[in-house]
């Protein structure tokens, strides 16, 4: 394996770590009423779970609710049921063909919180960052045990490992610091 083969992997394994944490992050809680909240929540839809953007439309009619109209309503009860299961601490309205959920402002410990967890994801991102980097570490090692490439080369690709490394956990800290200040700026 060349050493542009290794960085080019190490980088696209970082860049979709990134993604998963956006995708967490769109999730949480911020005491502003958004699609996001809800748009990954499985629910259980005839036997298998299903995103719930695929059984409704989901919208915002205002900053402090959220609206969600299944397209078969014989769905309501189960979205219901999987708002109530998703630990989000919202109670859904039905009305029979709709769902609303309003989002009360957040109080300081919940807050408090949901920065707790977005430093948790942050970190757990960061982790597997690092793990990708010891994966290109080894992968270097391996190409230079195999005379596949010089100790330079082996060396200076590590190098450039460690700077992918390093950027992308700046990335991560730059999300997370930005999810936190919104969070708190409510």
């Amino acid at each position: 394996m060349s050493s542009d083969e290794i960085l080019l992997d190490a980088e696209e394994r970082m860049d979709k770590a990134l993604s998963v944490l956006r995708e967490e992050l769109r999730g949480i809680r911020t005491g502003r009423a958004s699609p996001a909240l809800v748009d990954t929540l499985r629910v259980e839809y005839y036997g298998s779970p299903t995103p719930l953007r695929q059984l409704a439309t989901i919208s915002t009619p205002d900053a402090q609710s959220i609206l969600i109209k299944p397209f078969d309503p014989g769905g309501l009860k189960d979205i219901e049921k999987a708002i109530i299961a998703s630990g989000l601490g919202l109670a859904p309205n039905n009305d029979g063909k709709v769902i609303r959920l309003n989002i009360p402002p957040m109080s300081g410990e919940q807050r408090a919180k949901m920065t707790t967890r977005v430093k948790k994801l942050a970190e757990e991102s960061k982790v597997a960052i690092r793990n990708i980097r010891r994966d290109a570490n080894k992968a270097f090692d391996g190409a230079e045990k195999n005379k596949e490439m010089t100790e330079d080369e082996r060396d200076s690709g590590k190098g450039e490992v460690q700077k992918l490394t390093d950027a992308y956990e700046a990335k991560v800290q730059d999300l997370a610091d930005k999810k936190m200040k919104e969070i708190m700026d409510q």
